[in-house]
């Protein structure tokens, strides 16, 4: 029975336990319903040696029970006869069966009730195995959901919020550097401005010259 009590140790563990200190809950959901199968298989075998073991007796019995039927219908026999003799030589035969099947019946009993309470647990057990089996693949699926429900959490909380912070701070950067060049574009342009202001006023000096020497030689 020691089979048994295994399997339901199996069965009424802490899954949550198990999973909480294990480092891969998968594998260890998988190991835990390999034990499952392993620990109903050799429940099959037990139950089977109990069944074999209770044909074994009932075989005896009836065989002891058919021999000493046969003796006593040959006591009868030998009493219609009229050979007492025989019929109590009969008698003593059948008597000798007789104690063997008294001697077997309650042994044949309790071997019964055993493999029958075998045959029942063995039928449970394989119940729990199937839907340990369900729950197996409705497990694995959750622990997958949840390990990348936890990843994308993880990204945008710590290395994926830092990797967004810095893209703000790049981008403060880019914009105060575009700050600057506009700044100097627009004190370029004035300077500019300036210097193209002062050779007007060089070029218009020039043309009066020599507009007024024109004049002069025309005698305007």
């Amino acid at each position: 029975m020691g089979i048994f009590a295994r399997m339901s140790d199996i069965m009424k563990a802490n899954i949550n336990d198990f999973l909480d200190k294990a480092e891969d809950p998968e594998k260890m959901i998988k190991q835990m319903v390999i034990e499952m199968e392993e620990a109903v298989n050799k429940a099959t075998t037990a139950v089977g040696s109990a069944i074999a073991n209770q044909k074994r007796l009932e075989k005896q019995f009836n065989e002891n029970k058919k021999s000493a039927d046969e003796w006593q219908n040959k006591a009868i026999q030998a009493v219609n006869a009229g050979r007492d003799d025989l019929a109590s030589q009969a008698l003593t035969k059948k008597q000798s069966y007789m104690t063997a099947v008294n001697s077997l019946e309650p042994t044949l009993a309790e071997a019964t009730k055993t493999a029958e309470q075998m045959k029942l647990q063995l039928t449970q057990l394989k119940a729990k195995l199937d839907e340990a089996r369900v729950r197996q693949n409705t497990l694995i699926a959750r622990h997958q959901a949840a390990k990348a429900k936890k990843m994308i959490a993880q990204q945008m909380s710590g290395v994926g919020g830092n990797a967004f912070a810095n893209f703000d701070k790049f981008e403060k950067k880019i914009e105060d550097v575009e700050a600057e060049a506009d700044a100097h574009s627009e004190l370029a342009g004035e300077s500019t401005s300036l210097d193209d202001e002062f050779k007007k006023l060089t070029s218009n000096s020039n043309v009066d010259s020599e507009l007024a020497a024109l004049k002069s030689q025309l005698g305007k």
